[in-house]
């Protein structure tokens, strides 16, 4: 059968599937529809079916059956330029001053590609919703009107629901989706109450290993490099290094405030220096900071880790590629990223599913620099 379809040029049928498995028509659907009421032995019947007469299912007829896209809304969300509201034409912020220069969409989708962390959050989603069937498609909510976009295409039906990844602590994002009923999980605890689902890093914990690490080695004039004060995660690894140092006898830490870049870093490395010529570690709130103060450093003829010692965070590309290789706190974002998914698709498939948050615990990699 299979054979005389393939010579006539036509497309094998639900029919042609049915009479290959011996189960009805109806049955053939259901498990190709995912019902999850059919007998395994009938679902792999089936499944070898498939395979064997070469059916591929339209996916127009099965979303109409399953109301699901098979796609979801892979969203980066934060604070940008506001479309412009004045007479001028011209953009404007959100508080209605002049943006910075070069500031508006380019400048948003260049800081989030440049960005190791964002290629690890693709690459964990990727991996985990292909082999089911599923694909995300990218968007970015960096303003008001980009934000009621991403909502009004959820809403439509256009994707079964929202992976979003907030890098601003005041995004309502997160907020508007749980507000409307929409199945999204969120990468990070929201700062603003919301029943929505998220995974998040143990951030404190990870900052005390560093702290811990530093001491160890037998660091006593530290400073660190925090990432930007308004993100959960730059508060919380600050608070996490400074309460540990606390515990351990040193009751103020310097601080440099950073913006989570290669560039911030080295201006935070730059001031640490100046004002503080005589330290000897560092902790850098991630490795494209720590990468930033490595350079610094060789830069004023300090070694790194023989004068100075430096850790990063995340355990990035950057820490690898880092000279010397960075010591660094790992925080496993390819497993927290396939984490959002799969808590995702289980709401997709009990939508009464309440909430849940999950934590992940941050490791130590010691490498050369600390």
């Amino acid at each position: 059968m299979t054979d005389a379809l393939r010579s006539a040029g036509a497309a094998p049928t639900l029919e042609d599937v049915a009479r290959a498995a011996g189960v009805s028509r109806a049955t053939v659907s259901r498990v190709i529809n995912g019902v999850r009421n059919v007998d395994p032995t009938i679902q792999e019947a089936v499944r070898e079916a498939v395979s064997v007469t070469g059916y591929t299912p339209n996916r127009a007829a099965r979303s109409l059956v399953t109301r699901r896209t098979d796609a979801v809304a892979l969203v980066v969300s934060g604070t940008g330029v506001e479309p412009a509201d004045g007479a001028d034409g011209e953009p404007h912020t959100a508080d209605g001053g002049e943006p910075p220069e070069g500031a508006g969409e380019g400048s948003f989708t260049a800081r989030v590609f440049a960005d190791p962390f964002f290629g690890r959050v693709v690459t964990g989603v990727v991996d985990y919703l292909r082999p089911r069937g599923v694909h995300p498609v990218l968007m970015f909510a960096e303003s008001a009107w980009a934000r009621d976009e991403v909502v009004a295409y959820l809403r439509q039906g256009s994707a079964d629901g929202a992976l979003i990844v907030s890098t601003h602590a005041e995004d309502p994002l997160p907020a508007l989706v749980a507000e409307a009923g929409l199945p999204a999980v969120l990468y990070a605890r929201p700062t603003r109450p919301a029943r929505i689902s998220y995974v998040d890093l143990a951030h404190r914990d990870g900052a005390r290993l560093a702290a811990e690490h530093l001491l160890a080695r037998g660091c006593r004039r530290i400073a660190t490099i925090s990432g930007p004060l308004d993100v959960p995660a730059g508060q919380d690894r600050l608070a996490g290094f400074q309460e540990t140092m606390a515990r351990h006898g040193h009751p103020y830490i310097p601080v440099a405030e950073g913006g989570f870049t290669q560039e911030s870093g080295e201006a935070a490395m730059e001031r640490l220096l100046t004002e503080h010529p005589g330290l000897d570690g560092v902790f850098a709130g991630n490795d494209l900071m720590a990468t930033g103060a490595c350079h610094v450093l060789r830069d004023h003829g300090r070694k790194v880790p023989e004068d100075v010692a430096v850790i990063g965070f995340d355990d990035s590309g950057a820490a690898a590629a880092c000279r010397p290789p960075l010591t660094t706190v790992r925080q496993p974002v390819e497993d927290m990223a396939a984490e959002m998914a799969r808590l995702l698709l289980d709401r997709l498939a009990e939508p009464d599913r309440p909430a849940t948050s999950v934590i992940f615990e941050p490791t130590l990699v010691v490498r050369a620099s600390a």
